[in-house]
Formats: C-alpha cells, sequence, structure tokens
C-alpha cells in the first residue's frame, strides 16, 4: 500500500524551497503545496509535505540542522505572555495612544509596559529630539534632580491611569513602567529587544505639525529600525479602542514581504469586527495592478475564508494624495503596511513609504516588518 503523504510544516515559499532541498539531498521525497502557480515567490502558507514512513528521517534531519528549531523556540518562548509597550513623554498625544494601547491589551490579553526615555546634562543640548521630547536641563542640574522629575511625571501619569480603570473608563489590565537614560529612539530598540513586545503603541503630532518638527521623529525612527509592529497614532484621532475602527486598509505591492506581513497583521486584529480594504502602492499606470490585487484578494480570502475583504486600485497620480482620497473615501480608520530595513543613508535621502504616510495623515498607522 502505498504511504501517505503527511504535512511536515507549513512555511513561506523561500523557506520551504530551503527546507524542500535538504531534505532531498538526504534520499526524502518532498512536496511542496499551495504554490501560487503565477507568481511563486509570492506564496504563503505553503506546505511542505513527505511520505509517513520519512516522518522520524525528517524529523531528525531537521533537529541536526536546526535551521528554524532555534527561532521557533524562540517565538514560543516569547509568545507565552503577549506585551505590549508603550513609549510616552506625557503629552496630550502620547496619553491617546497610552489609552489606546491599554485598550487593546485588555482584548488581546497582554501586560503593558509604559516607558519613558529622558536626556541628562550629560548628553548635548544640540542633539535634535523628535516626537518624544524628553527634558531640555540646563547645564548645572544633576542627573539626580532629572530622574526625580521624570519619576514625578510618571506618577502622575499611573494616577491618571488608576483613576480611568478604577471609573470603567479603561478596563483594567497589568501594567508597570519603566525609566530609560538615552536617545529615545534607541532606548526604545534597545528595550524592545529585551521586552519582546507584540506590539509597539506610539503617539505622533499627526499632519498639523511643519515637516521641519517631524524629520527627527523618534516614532518614524522606530518603525524603520524596529522588528516588532508598531502601531502609530495621530494626536487627533476619534478614538481611543481599536475596536471603534470599522475600515482597515492593508497597502501591498505584490510581493512576498506583504503575504507573511498579512499573516502578521492578521493576529494583531484577531478578534476585532473590521473590513480589510486592500489596495495598491503603486500608481504608475498599469492595467496589471487591477488584476494583481484581485488575485491578492482571492489569496487571502482563500487563506482567511471568514475575513471582510475588498480591494481598491488607487487613482494614478501623486502616491500621497491618491492615499488621502482613498482615506476619505471610503472612511478607514487605520491604514496597515509593510516596510523593510534601510540603510541610514537611504532612509534619509528616500524615506519609506511608511514614514511619508506618517507624516501625511492623520490617519493610525500599523506597519509590520516583513
Amino acid at each position: 500500500m502505498e504511504d501517505k503523504l503527511v504535512t511536515l510544516a507549513i512555511h513561506t515559499y523561500e523557506k520551504a524551497q530551503i527546507l524542500k532541498t535538504i531534505l532531498e539531498t538526504e534520499g526524502i521525497e518532498v512536496y511542496i503545496m499551495n504554490v501560487n502557480q503565477i507568481q511563486p515567490v509570492i506564496s504563503a502558507g505553503v506546505r511542505v509535505r513527505i511520505k509517513e514512513s520519512d516522518l522520524p528521517h525528517a524529523l531528525r534531519i531537521i533537529e541536526d540542522h536546526k535551521w528554524l528549531s532555534e527561532e521557533d523556540e524562540a517565538e514560543t518562548e516569547t509568545s507565552k505572555t503577549k506585551k505590549v509597550l508603550i513609549p510616552i513623554d506625557f503629552s496630550d498625544y502620547s496619553i491617546k495612544a497610552c489609552e489606546l494601547g491599554i485598550n487593546y491589551a485588555h482584548k488581546v490579553g497582554a501586560e503593558v509596559m509604559l516607558m519613558h526615555a529622558y536626556f541628562s546634562p550629560y548628553f548635548p543640548s544640540a542633539i535634535p529630539m523628535g516626537d518624544t521630547l524628553a527634558y531640555q536641563v540646563n547645564e548645572e542640574e544633576s542627573v539626580q534632580n532629572v530622574l526625580k522629575r521624570v519619576q514625578v511625571d510618571m506618577q502622575n501619569i499611573c494616577t491618571h491611569i488608576n483613576r480611568k480603570m478604577n471609573s470603567g473608563e479603561l478596563p483594567k489590565v497589568k501594567y508597570d513602567y519603566v525609566l530609560r537614560e538615552g536617545l529615545p529612539e534607541e532606548e526604545i530598540i534597545a528595550y524592545s529587544k529585551d521586552y519582546h513586545p507584540t506590539l509597539i503603541v506610539m503617539g505622533t503630532r499627526g499632519k498639523s505639525q511643519k515637516d521641519m518638527d517631524l524629520i527627527g521623529s523618534v516614532t518614524g525612527e522606530v518603525i524603520e529600525v524596529n522588528r516588532v509592529p508598531v502601531l502609530a497614532i495621530p494626536e487627533n484621532v476619534p478614538f481611543n479602542d481599536l475596536g471603534e475602527a470599522k475600515n482597515i486598509a492593508f497597502a501591498t505591492s505584490f510581493n512576498q514581504r506583504d503575504l507573511v506581513a498579512f499573516d502578521e497583521f492578521m493576529e494583531i486584529i484577531k478578534g476585532y469586527d473590521v473590513h480589510i480594504h486592500l489596495f495598491n502602492i503603486s500608481t504608475s499606470k498599469n492595467e496589471w495592478n487591477g488584476i494583481r490585487l484581485s488575485g491578492v484578494r482571492e489569496y487571502f480570502k482563500k487563506h482567511y475564508p471568514d475575513a471582510n475583504i475588498s480591494h481598491t486600485v488607487l487613482d494614478d497620480g501623486d502616491l500621497l494624495i491618491a492615499v488621502e482620497k482613498f482615506v476619505r473615501d471610503k472612511h478607514i480608520d487605520v491604514i496597515a503596511l509593510s516596510t523593510y530595513r534601510r540603510n541610514l543613508l537611504a532612509r534619509m535621502f528616500n524615506p519609506s513609504i511608511a514614514r511619508k504616510m506618517l507624516f501625511h495623515t492623520d490617519t493610525p498607522l500599523l506597519v509590520m516588518h516583513a
């Protein structure tokens, strides 16, 4: 009787091919399933299948190579407790982000860590500061005095949170705070590597501010460099609970990164009743955009049959203008997109789509690194 096939693993197309190569060099027949025949490289959720009799041998090979076991083990360890990191600077817009982050944490069963990074007199006063504006202090002011002042402000915001939790305006969740001395963007990135949050929620001033005020944006820098999903909340957002968002737009450029990011996106919004609007971030005149977008939509519908998904092809022309019109016409509450790591010079001279959107919209922005 012929061996039946069993699924050994589910990976992206790239990782599935690596695993297939490893197993075939050891004499194991491998079958790849769920591959997009038109554009194989944008396949996600690819099943690696083998004969049932080869399963023990295959598992030993994977264990010996440890090519994914360490990564999976780390993910399992950090996913035991969901965590939300909320960097704050005690401004109104960071308090808005704080309240939204707490509501989100309650929804997904996560704990919350408030974080504030502050400057001491030992940091040069010429250092540019962005959204998370810390304290500019006199040369003679001691580090101890700065720390005391920061602690008082943090206690005040904790009192504000406790009062809202006790009155029922905010749900009761487990939360704590941490104070770090240094550049905000550097400290947020460094701390998130230790804390392993599932989401970072940050406030930003929004498009009412001058562009020059935002060039050194801490939120923008964290989005560019950090690997953790970031939810950027402009100060004029009319809600403080993601549950009130009914329309979420997901930007796609039809590549593998976007499909992987969409999996992460769906995990973040799991349990929320939202309408997902797929839209293209290429506004060049290309008749294939509509066809590709429709194809991506069908792919998502196959893998997420219960999700409410539609697609829109943006108008030709300037991307930011097209996005703002799309957001206005479709009543979009949150824009989600993926970005990827760029070197410092590229970030300075060619800002990413995510950073451009951050500075030109009052709509919350959810960014995943794919």
